[in-house]
């Protein structure tokens, strides 16, 4: 008799044989996200209502813009895992291609700006 968790059971069960790997990042994207979000929301919005040379020097700080860039990486790697699952459920053929790898280089192209946007403030 083998011990077997319910993960081990799902992994390679799937259509695409990856569901057990999408769904454990799903969650630890959630998990992170919990914690990040009060952070980003707490960190940022004290800055609300600042004067420009005042707010320039608040997120020139390291911890505002560590906590924006992890709050934006993890959203957005969150955000396309989800819309991925829900491309890969609602369409077929070559538009589920199309629209995924649209989809993907939206995600990392609005992150890309953005991380951008915080390393030029906080330099």
């Amino acid at each position: 008799m083998r011990y077997l968790t319910d993960r081990k059971r799902a992994t390679g069960l799937g259509s695409a044989h990856s569901g057990a790997e999408h769904h454990w990042h799903m969650i630890v994207t959630s998990v992170l996200l919990t914690g990040l979000v009060p952070m980003f929301v707490f960190t940022f919005g004290l800055g609300l209502g600042m004067e420009y040379d005042q707010a320039a020097a608040y997120y020139s700080r390291p911890f505002p813009a560590i906590i924006g860039i992890l709050t934006l990486l993890v959203g957005f790697v969150h955000f396309r895992s989800g819309v991925q699952s829900a491309i890969e459920d609602y369409t077929h053929g070559f538009l589920r291609k199309a629209l995924i790898i649209a989809a993907i280089g939206l995600c990392y192209t609005l992150a890309a700006i953005g991380i951008f946007a915080i390393v030029r403030i906080a330099l």
